[in-house]
C-alpha cells in the first residue's frame, strides 16, 4: 500500500491531469466531436460501447441536437428529461440511502476513542458511493414532497423538498445514537456528453452520547457518456469529516479512474488530531471495502500493527434491473413506511410507480402531468401574493460557506416528531391502506390554509 501522504502531494496534479486518466474516442455527431470515455478498456473497444445504452441511435442523436444549448449551463431543473434514462426513485429517496450503514454511526456514538469514531463515521460517509454508482437518474422532487422512512436500525428518516428554483431538499434523521440533519442543494455542469455534479449541501451528525458534532464535505461526482456510450460516474476529489467539537478531522482522497480503470474506486487518507498529526491511516475502496490501521507522526503504518476492515458492502440482488441494492428496494416499500403516510410521499408519486411497473409510457405521461400541475400551482400562489413555507423545516438567518458556493440553511423544526408520535399513538384501527393514497405534495403550502 502506497503512503497516502505522497498521493496528497501529487492531488492537485492528479486533478489537474484527471482527463489524460482515461481512454477516449471522438464520435462526430451533427459535426461536433463527443468524447465517449471508457474506464475499463482501450480505444479498440470504445466504438462498441457507443454503441450500447438506453436509447436507440436516432433518439440519442435527436436528444444531443436538443442538449448542445445548454453545453457549460447549470441544467438541475431547466431541462425536461425523458423517463428512459430515470430510475423509479427520487432525489430525497437517494438522500435516505446513508442510513443502509447507519450502524457505523452507532458505532462512531459508542467509541470512546476520538479517532476511531471518525473512523466509523467516515465509512458510513463513504459507504453509500457503492449506490451513487448507479447511472440512472432519479426524479426531481416536486415543491413539498415528502419521503418518510422507519424499521431500519431504530431511524426515523424524513425529507422535503424545500424549494424549486432552486432545487434544494432538507432531511432529518434520529435513532438513539444519532441525529442527521442536512441541506442538500445541487449545481451541475453540463458538458456535452458529461456533467460535473457539485454537492453544494452541509451535512451535520450529531452523536449523542457526548454531543459531539461532525460536519461533513463530500468530493464532487462526474458523470461521463451520458447520451453516447456506456454511463458511468466517477468522484474524484477529497472528502472532509471535522469532528468541530475537537477540531480532529478525516481528509480522504478518492482517486481518478485511470487509464484501463487503473485507481477507479480507491480511497485513501488519514484522520488527524486537532494540531494536524496523522493518527489513522484509511484505505480501500468505496465500491468494496475500507480499512484502518494506526500510524505514526509521518503516516507510516505503527510497528506491529495491521490493517482492520472497518466497512464491508453488503450482498446485492443478482442482475437487478435498476442495480437497487436490497436495501434500496426497501427504501421504495411500504414495508418501511410509517402508519398514516403523508400524502406527498415519494412512493406516491404516480409517475415514479409506473416506472417502477416498467411502464414508461404512463410514468412519462404522469410526469409531464405532475410538472403541469407544479407550474400551476407556483402561478396562482404568486397571483395571491403567497410564498411557498415548508411545514417540517424552517429557513433559518444562517448562510454558509461551501467550496461550490454559498447555501441557505434549512432547520428541522420538531412538527413531524409531534405528528409521529400522535400518529403511533393513535388507537384507529381505520388506518388507511397506503397504496391507496393520492400523491399530493402540495396540501402543505399556503394555499393549504385558505
Amino acid at each position: 500500500m502506497g503512503s497516502p501522504s505522497k498521493k496528497n502531494e501529487s492531488k492537485g496534479f492528479f486533478a489537474a491531469m484527471s482527463s489524460m486518466f482515461t481512454s477516449a474516442v471522438n464520435r462526430s455527431v451533427n459535426g461536433l466531436s463527443v468524447e465517449v470515455i471508457n474506464p475499463e478498456g482501450g480505444k479498440e473497444d470504445a466504438e462498441e460501447e457507443a454503441q450500447r445504452g438506453r436509447w436507440k441511435q436516432e433518439e440519442r442523436d435527436g436528444y444531443w441536437k436538443m442538449m448542445q444549448k445548454y453545453i457549460g449551463s447549470d441544467v438541475t431543473s431547466m431541462v425536461t428529461l425523458p423517463v428512459i434514462i430515470f430510475e423509479p426513485m427520487t432525489m430525497i429517496q437517494k438522500i435516505a440511502e446513508l442510513m443502509e450503514y447507519s450502524y457505523l454511526l452507532d458505532q462512531a456514538d459508542e467509541s470512546e476513542d476520538p479517532y476511531m469514531r471518525l473512523v466509523y463515521a467516515t465509512s458510513w460517509a463513504i459507504s453509500v458511493y457503492f449506490a451513487y454508482q448507479r447511472t440512472w437518474k432519479p426524479f426531481n422532487p416536486i415543491l413539498g414532497e415528502t419521503y418518510e422512512m422507519v424499521n431500519h436500525g431504530g431511524i426515523t428518516f424524513l425529507a422535503e423538498q424545500v424549494s424549486h428554483h432552486p432545487p434544494m431538499s432538507a432531511a432529518h434523521a434520529e435513532n438513539e445514537h444519532f441525529t442527521y440533519d442536512v441541506t442538500s442543494k445541487l449545481k451541475t455542469k453540463f458538458l456535452g456528453n458529461s456533467v460535473d455534479v457539485y454537492p453544494v449541501g452541509r451535512t451535520r451528525v450529531t452523536l449523542k452520547r457526548d454531543g459531539v458534532v461532525l460536519d461533513l464535505v463530500p468530493p464532487p461526482t462526474k458523470v461521463n457518456n451520458l447520451i453516447f456510450g456506456r454511463t458511468w460516474i466517477d468522484s474524484p476529489g477529497e472528502m472532509i469529516m471535522t469532528n468541530l467539537t475537537t477540531g480532529d478531522k478525516a481528509v480522504l482522497y478518492f482517486q481518478p479512474c485511470g487509464w484501463f480503470g487503473a485507481g477507479r474506486y480507491e480511497v485513501d487518507g488519514y484522520i488527524y488530531n486537532s494540531s494536524e498529526e496523522p493518527k489513522i491511516l484509511m484505505t480501500g475502496k468505496w465500491n468494496e471495502s475500507m480499512s484502518y490501521q494506526p500510524c505514526d507522526s509521518e503516516g507510516e503504518p505503527l510497528p506491529n500493527t495491521e490493517l482492520k476492515e472497518v466497512w464491508h458492502v453488503a450482498d446485492v440482488p443478482q442482475n437487478d434491473k435498476f442495480q437497487y441494492t436490497h436495501f434500496a428496494h426497501k427504501i421504495n416499500s411500504f414495508d418501511t413506511a410509517p402508519r398514516k403516510l403523508l400524502a406527498s410521499d415519494s412512493r406516491l408519486r404516480p409517475d415514479r410507480y409506473a416506472l417502477e411497473m416498467g411502464d414508461l409510457s404512463k410514468s412519462g405521461t404522469e410526469k409531464s402531468s405532475l410538472e403541469e400541475r407544479q407550474r400551476a400551482e407556483k402561478r396562482s400562489r404568486e397571483e395571491k401574493g403567497h410564498s411557498f413555507t415548508p411545514r417540517w423545516f424552517d429557513l433559518t438567518e444562517e448562510v454558509t460557506s461551501t467550496p461550490w458556493g454559498d447555501l441557505e440553511i434549512y432547520q428541522y423544526n420538531g412538527k413531524y416528531s409531534e405528528h409521529r408520535a400522535a400518529a403511533d399513538n393513535s388507537g384507529s384501527i381505520d388506518d388507511v391502506d397506503a397504496k391507496s393514497i393520492e400523491f399530493n405534495p402540495w396540501q402543505y403550502g399556503n394555499l393549504a390554509t385558505e
